[in-house]
């Protein structure tokens, strides 16, 4: 059985019941050895059963207890996309955790947008309750990692100016396929899919701002509790979604979260 050395968790359901599992095998050959616990918040205890992927329904992660906590333009190539400088400092937006959904589930297209796009990101999972946490201190605090598609209303952004309706609508923060825990997320290829064809490929180390410096700043404005999640921006090649096509992100070493698109 996988260790907490090498951890992946996911979360799952299975005849009406919410489970965790740590997660052993490789693509395509996976197997969740069930435990009991809540793992943020209570040790592990393996129960004996063994499920494989396709007898369950994996669900996000995490459903944060508090916030979700986006960072906007942290890749110099999309900020340019976009027309936008870089920040000189985390530009940071909340997101409800009302957003969130897992993998598989539905992004569905709000009826007051008409341009949404997909943006791929690496996201952070917290891991206890924290308050200016120095950089060097970062990895304290991370639980672990989890990819995630911060879905983004686009002319409503510009439309709004504050972005809460933009990225904070149901269904527009699918997380998953897991966490992992132990991961060095310096340089991991990101890589997001429209329908098969590979539409972003970055590199976390492209990023402005990494994981240590978010912590930072996002923990110096805002009390952080275990399961909150930050979003740490996407590269360039964002682009928009239609009904019925489908998004994969793709993060070397955590795996891919794969949700379609729907009409309301």
């Amino acid at each position: 059985m996988a260790t907490l050395a090498d951890v992946r968790i996911a979360r799952f359901t299975r005849d009406d019941d919410i489970s965790y599992g740590l997660v052993e095998g490789g693509p395509g050959e996976e197997r969740l050895h069930v435990v009991a616990g809540d793992p943020l918040y209570a040790p592990l205890r393996p129960t004996g059963a063994v499920v494989g992927l396709d007898e369950v329904r994996l669900l996000a992660p995490v459903i944060p207890r508090s916030k979700v906590v986006g960072i906007g333009r942290n890749y110099r190539d999309h900020a340019a996309e976009m027309g936008n400088d870089v920040p000189t400092k985390p530009l940071m937006f909340l997101v409800p955790n009302t957003a969130v959904v897992g993998p598989d589930d539905p992004v569905v297209l709000p009826d007051f947008s008409e341009d949404v796009h997909y943006e791929g990101e690496l996201a952070v999972v917290i891991g206890r309750i924290c308050k200016d946490v120095p950089r060097e201190r970062a990895a304290e605090v991370v639980y672990g990692y989890t990819c995630a598609n911060d879905v983004t209303a686009r002319d409503a952004q510009k439309g709004d100016g504050q972005w809460a309706r933009a990225k904070g609508f149901d269904s527009s923060c699918p997380l998953g396929p897991w966490i992992t825990t132990e991961l060095d997320v310096d340089d991991l290829a990101l890589r997001t899919r429209l329908d098969g064809r590979t539409v972003q490929d970055g590199r976390t180390s492209d990023m402005v701002f990494d994981v240590p410096d978010l912590v930072a700043a996002v923990s110096a404005a805002f009390t952080l509790l275990p399961g909150d999640v930050i979003l740490t921006g996407t590269p360039a090649g964002v682009g928009p979604v239609t009904a019925g096509q489908r998004v994969e992100v793709d993060i070397e070493g955590i795996g891919v979260l794969s949700n379609p698109v729907v009409q309301r």
